[in-house]
């Protein structure tokens, strides 16, 4: 084994971190009725394990803040999620697989047309804990509410009961999600744009050079091309 493997995997298998959700996105892997996670990051994290002959040991996090602690703390050794100012000082990232938008979701009957109507007293925005999305939402709609939960299931669930007036997430997420929520909409506009990027833990500088080396090895040979083709997201465009 290399030293950059080495660093990358200390344990001698690659420990690889994926946020799973009910409808698959750009970030979000789903589970097949035999419980196996399917998805673009996980065909990402296979690629790179097989890349570095290593076996994959996949690791489930219900929302990309659970993910960052596990890489900051060095319990997951790679994973893909949001960059961000505030993931960026505690984990290292490597180069962007996707772009996407924060945006938001209003239920049936919302008279809300833009994001940047959201920022009102007295709106109600709901949003996944620790993620990029959220502290978006905080700083572009002081004025409104913000409320946090660990899942888009639960996220879902609230929007079905209507406690929530504007739910937060990347705007590819909302695609499988709308059929769950009759009549709602996607607000125009958006709250942020940011890169869905390749992360290690801190402290490893050759691990870095190694996976950001391999993701980019990824977009130009069509891998990351077919893994969101297969997901069901054949129109949308890989980082530069």
């Amino acid at each position: 084994m290399t030293d950059d493997i080495r660093e990358l995997a200390p344990t001698g298998r690659l420990r690889g971190g994926t946020v799973i959700a009910p409808v698959a996105s750009a970030s979000f892997a789903v589970q097949d009725s035999s419980g196996a996670a399917r998805g673009v990051t996980v065909d990402l994290l296979h690629y790179v394990a097989e890349r570095v002959k290593l076996p994959l040991d996949l690791q489930l996090f219900p929302n990309s803040g659970q993910a960052t602690n596990a890489v900051a703390g060095g319990a997951c050794d790679i994973a893909f999620m949001p960059m961000d100012a505030e993931r960026m000082k505690r984990v290292a990232f490597g180069p962007a697989y996707y772009l996407i938008e924060s945006a938001y979701l209003v239920p049936a009957g919302s008279t809300l047309t833009h994001a940047d109507e959201v920022n009102r007293p007295g709106t109600r925005i709901v949003a996944i804990a620790n993620t990029t999305t959220m502290r978006s939402a905080r700083r572009t709609a002081p004025l409104a509410s913000v409320r946090e939960v660990p899942t888009v299931d639960e996220m879902v669930a609230l929007a079905r009961a209507g406690e929530g007036d504007a739910f937060a997430l990347s705007r590819d997420s909302f695609l499988g999600l709308m059929a769950q929520l009759p009549g709602a909409r996607v607000l125009a506009g958006n709250i942020q744009e940011t890169g869905l990027g390749v992360a290690v833990p801190p402290g490893r500088p050759a691990a870095l050079r190694l996976v950001s080396a391999l993701i980019e090895e990824a977009k130009r040979n069509g891998v990351v091309r077919r893994a969101l083709d297969a997901a069901g997201f054949a129109g949308a465009p890989v980082a530069p």
